[in-house]
């Protein structure tokens, strides 16, 4: 099988492509190298015979046209994407940009190249969004996102993904293109862009600065181990069946605040401070605008219908990540001068 994965560059994405590859599977990477993104992330694939980078900006339809036409793969998973909350609220118009306008693009050259192949019956269009779509919910346990719940996002990148997942759907039921699409809950591990919670405590850390905490810390998240991910969305592209969607999530459900302690937790252990716990660094700030109180995904359709289930816990997740930043500052060093990394963005 030979996929476009769009956002190969990224976070999640290189993790797919990683894995792609390693399955033996046909890849052509399309990214357009923006701040969160980094080749590096793909530096173990990007000699493999079955690998090709194709540095397009999915705004960009006509080239887009020519990746299709010049590579003729078989499935497209769709990641590319603006993704962090906080820049969104500061600068909605690239989400707008690229979310909506970028996977109308996407979709349109799928089709045309799709129709030109006669609607070829194997053909997939997989779409890769969030639960942040589905809005807040209760603190009852009993109560998670399924497949079947309404939209209501509360930001604007939360906003401009159900758009996008709208579009997917609507191109479905309009032109009969194929498609799957997949909600996932919130990603962490290797490779994580140090913007988001996860490797920002890590970071901050090791540089004994103080680690950020939204509020009172309460904000519940359902996490997931991106390599976990990544195993559950080839899974989807391989099996899922048209016109589904698909949510993932990690069955890790914990606060903000138990996070961060975890963090510290193992980091006291892996990498002992001279004098006290890391845990001492803990400092809550002013809360993000709109600030979701609780997300968590009921998986049992991707578990059910494609046998798939999360390899790891969140303590043995977060330790894997935690020694793989240890492992890896030649990473993580340098994109500490990108744009807005180490900022407080977001606060409206």
């Amino acid at each position: 099988m030979k996929i476009i994965v769009t956002g190969g560059a990224g976070f999640i994405g290189s993790a797919v492509v990683r894995q792609a590859i390693e399955s033996g599977m046909d890849v052509v990477n399309v990214d357009a190298l923006t701040y969160a993104s980094c080749i590096e992330n793909v530096a173990s694939v990007s000699d493999h015979p079955s690998y090709v980078f194709e540095h397009v900006d999915i705004r960009d339809r006509a080239a887009l046209d020519r990746v299709f036409a010049d590579h003729r793969p078989d499935a497209v998973m769709h990641l590319a994407a603006e993704s962090h909350v906080d820049r969104s609220i500061d600068g909605p118009s690239e989400f707008i940009e690229t979310n909506i306008t970028g996977t109308f693009n996407m979709l349109e050259a799928a089709r045309k190249y799709w129709l030109e192949n006669r609607k070829p019956d194997d053909f997939r269009f997989h779409h890769i969004s969030t639960d942040e779509v589905f809005g807040s919910l209760s603190s009852d346990k009993n109560i998670m996102f399924t497949e079947t719940t309404p939209y209501d996002p509360r930001s604007p990148y939360s906003a401009s993904k159900a758009a996008s997942d709208h579009l997917v759907r609507a191109w479905h039921e309009t032109y009969g293109l194929p498609v799957v699409l997949t909600n996932c809950s919130n990603n962490y591990g290797p490779y994580h862009f140090p913007e988001k919670l996860v490797p920002v405590v890590i970071l901050n850390a090791l540089a004994s600065k103080p680690l950020p905490i939204y509020g009172d810390g309460s904000n519940v998240r359902d996490w997931l181990f991106v390599e976990d991910h990544a195993d559950a969305l080839l899974t989807v592209i391989k099996r899922g069946k048209v016109g589904r969607s698909y949510n993932i999530g990690g069955e890790n459900e914990c606060s903000n605040l138990e996070l961060v302690k975890t963090l510290c937790d193992i980091l006291d252990d892996l990498h002992p401070r001279e004098s006290g716990s890391y845990q001492d660094l803990i400092t809550f700030v002013t809360d993000r605008p709109g600030h979701d109180a609780r997300y968590a995904i009921d998986p049992a359709r991707i578990r059910e219908e494609l046998g798939w289930r999360p390899s790891v816990t969140i303590e043995e997740g977060l330790r894997k990540t935690v020694q793989w930043y240890l492992d890896n500052e030649d990473w993580w060093r340098p994109l500490q001068n990108r744009d807005g990394v180490g900022k407080r963005l977001g606060t409206g």
